[in-house]
């Protein structure tokens, strides 16, 4: 009886101490919109050429970024026209009638209106901040005015899913007929809006890394720029950055990966493109010379992702970006790791980098992050000698061709 005494004083005094938050749509997101409910909630509307314009641009946007044709649903309420990684100043698009506008006029109507469409405000805010998206591949074939299929990602991993054609009837306005297979083939041939999920805006392509370092330029067109560092372990702080070599040898070797192509999709097509992260774990600028000098230095990891569209299949895409920018002749091996994003928790794989110290061999533990559902393409270490036998040859990586280059300077 006591020690219950006590525990009631006890939680007594700690409520009085508590801070609660009741704020709680800070802290509580909307259920989201289920996908099909979205497709033919869309295919309702009387979308017409500025509609379909608006949603072109933003997907258009979105490719010229390096990411999947995608216009998320955020994106399109808050900055029509807008695509992933696009700067606001630069989707400053006007519309008369912007989708948006169309979809709150069906949804809640306006101040006249006395139609109940089973929707209302809430709706809305859950599609808005949902990861939801018109998805919208080879756009690039739009002729300008041929109105699309909408569909939606069943996430079953289904090549073929049902869908409504717009069609546009004798007096002007529109109705939809269903389709009961839509399938990547007609995609090709004819405009289709896939509503699926967005999976890739929060990482940075290649495309706007370039842009955001100045010593990439426009388009990646400086691979190198010099920095100097008199720490014996500088740590990649850019794609690009390098280390000043150890004092009296000319010149230091650096790996790029210059070309990726991969050989198949690891996705349905309604899922959209294929999301790759490539990783790279060595010791920079490693120049010991006792097992003491050994301890001062520790790992670091470049990680960049690259979107290979389904038009991008079997194509050589440029990469051109810095793996190890100072890899000294006594490291004799890195880790290197390509995945194929699919979600799940993040979990890591212990490799290692191999370096030699006085003639002996050291491995130092490198741990690369990726997510438990994702599709390993190709994990291992890659040695020095390899690299130097093969710089500027397509080599075979599971089911990516990769070419690197040893770039002495």
């Amino acid at each position: 009886m006591k020690n219950f005494a006590k525990l009631c004083v006890f939680l007594l005094f700690s409520s009085s101490c508590e801070r609660i938050d009741n704020e709680i749509k800070k802290h509580w997101r909307p259920e989201e919109p289920a996908l099909e409910e979205v497709a033919v909630l869309l295919s309702n509307l009387e979308l017409g050429l500025d509609q379909l314009t608006e949603v072109h641009n933003a997907v258009s946007a979105s490719s010229s970024n390096g990411y999947d044709e995608e216009y998320m649903m955020c994106d399109l309420f808050s900055l029509p026209g807008r695509g992933v990684g696009e700067i606001a100043s630069k989707a400053s698009h006007s519309y008369d009638r912007p989708l948006r506008d169309l979809l709150r006029e069906y949804c809640v109507g306006t101040k006249s209106s006395t139609d109940d469409t089973g929707y209302d405000e809430s709706f809305l805010n859950a599609l808005e901040t949902s990861e939801i998206q018109i998805y919208w591949p080879y756009s690039e074939n739009w002729d300008g005015e041929t109105m699309p299929i909408i569909t939606f990602d069943p996430e079953d991993n289904s090549e073929v899913n049902i869908g409504y054609r717009l069609v546009q009837n004798a007096d002007g306005s529109l109705s939809s007929e269903k389709i009961e297979a839509v399938t990547e083939e007609m995609a090709m041939q004819t405009p289709v809006w896939v509503i699926n999920r967005n999976s890739d805006s929060d990482y940075l392509t290649l495309d706007l890394m370039r842009r955001q370092d100045p010593e990439w330029l426009e388009g990646g067109e400086l691979i190198i720029g010099l920095k100097t560092s008199g720490a014996p372990n500088s740590q990649l702080t850019s794609p690009l950055s390098t280390t000043q070599t150890k004092t009296g040898e000319e010149g230091f070797k650096t790996l790029i990966l210059k070309e990726f192509m991969a050989k198949r999709n690891y996705d349905c097509w309604l899922a959209g493109a294929s999301e790759f992260f490539v990783k790279a774990g060595a010791v920079e600028s490693f120049y010991a010379s006792t097992e003491a000098e050994l301890r001062l230095y520790s790992p670091s990891i470049t990680d960049f992702m690259v979107v290979v569209k389904r038009n991008q299949v079997g194509k050589t895409i440029p990469f051109n970006a810095v793996l190890v920018s100072d890899w000294s002749e006594l490291m004799t091996h890195c880790a290197f790791m390509i995945t194929e994003d699919d979600g799940g928790t993040l979990t890591e794989w212990k490799a290692s980098a191999v370096v030699k110290v006085a003639s002996k061999s050291y491995g130092i533990d490198i741990s690369l992050p990726f997510n438990s559902r994702d599709d390993i393409v190709w994990r291992g270490q890659l040695a020095r000698k390899y690299l130097q036998e093969n710089s500027n040859v397509t080599g075979h990586f599971g089911d990516v061709d990769l070419v690197f280059e040893i770039v002495t300077y």
